[in-house]
Formats: structure tokens, sequence, C-alpha cells
């Protein structure tokens, strides 16, 4: 899958130690909170999502809930969550794998703003800096420059994140 004009940015390994970074990140910011929801966008955002409350579960006792958000990047106007949560004085957390311009984390944060959550926080494994929107990332693996021709591409198998590449 991979060719001469592309080059590994994160291994899986690496990726690993960053997860459980961010994870005791997460733990320090929120500690005090009673419970955490980790909101992967649908796609590669869920399994980043997955693999951070896996960590985070090793770490702290607070409850994490982990939740779907449903958007199409290309067309992200229609933007779903799973049914039966209430967001009221909650902490969230909004999840993705590459964050560019900003616009997919923008759209994402829609439903959320029909409650009224204690806080809404941001993670990606990758950010570049293509900030077209105005969403700061609370959380990031790894901020990488890039030029706009160049595309950041993270492989997964399963649940697990294989590798980052940069093309």
């Amino acid at each position: 899958m991979n060719d001469l004009k592309t080059n590994c940015i994160l291994t899986a390994e690496i990726i690993k130690r960053k997860l459980r970074r961010m994870a005791f990140e997460i733990a320090e910011r929120n500690a005090g909170e009673e419970a955490l929801i980790i909101a992967g966008i649908s796609g590669n955002g869920v399994v980043v999502a997955r693999q951070v409350v896996e960590e985070l579960q090793q770490i702290i006792t607070v409850a994490v809930q982990f939740i779907t958000i449903d958007i199409n990047k290309k067309q992200p106007l229609e933007v779903h969550l799973e049914d039966g949560f209430h967001f009221d004085n909650k902490t969230i957390i909004i999840v993705d794998d590459v964050a560019n311009s900003g616009r997919t984390m923008l759209y994402a944060l829609k439903p959320f703003l029909d409650y009224q959550p204690k806080t809404i926080q941001t993670l990606v494994l990758v950010e570049r800096s293509h900030k077209l929107f105005p969403v700061q990332t609370d959380y990031v693996g790894l901020s990488i420059a890039t030029t706009l021709q160049e595309h950041i591409r993270v492989e997964t198998e399963g649940d697990k994140i294989t590798g980052a590449w940069l093309h």
C-alpha cells in the first residue's frame, strides 16, 4: 500500500506511546470529574477514541463512556449521535485521527450545542497546520507542518492503528 512517495510519520509503537501520554493529560486535566464521554468521529476517529478509552481505563477510576459521532466528512451538515445520552453538565472529548482545517471538528460540535455540557475538549492523533476554522485542539499526538498538497493517512487494522503516513 505504501509507495516511494510515502513517509512514515508514526509507527504503531509510537502511536501507542502518544495515546498513553494523551490519556495521562486527560486524566490530569479532568481530575475530579465524575465521568468522561469520549466521542469518536466516524471512521478512524472511532478507532483512536476506543484506544484512548482503553488507556484511560488503565489509569483512572472515573466512568468513561464511549459514543460515535456519525458524520460525513465531505458533507458535514448531517451529524448524528447515538440516542439515549444526555450531555448536560458533562465533560465531552471529541476525537479524530487527523485535524487539517478544523472543519470536521467544528461540525462534530454541532449536536452537543443542543445541550449544556460542562466542557468540550478535542483530541487528534495528528494535527496539521492549515486551520481555516477556529477550533483549538486540546490534546495532540503529533503536530506537523505540511504543504497543502501533502496528505496524512492513518492506517488501521480492525481496532488497532498501524501507522500514519505522509504522502
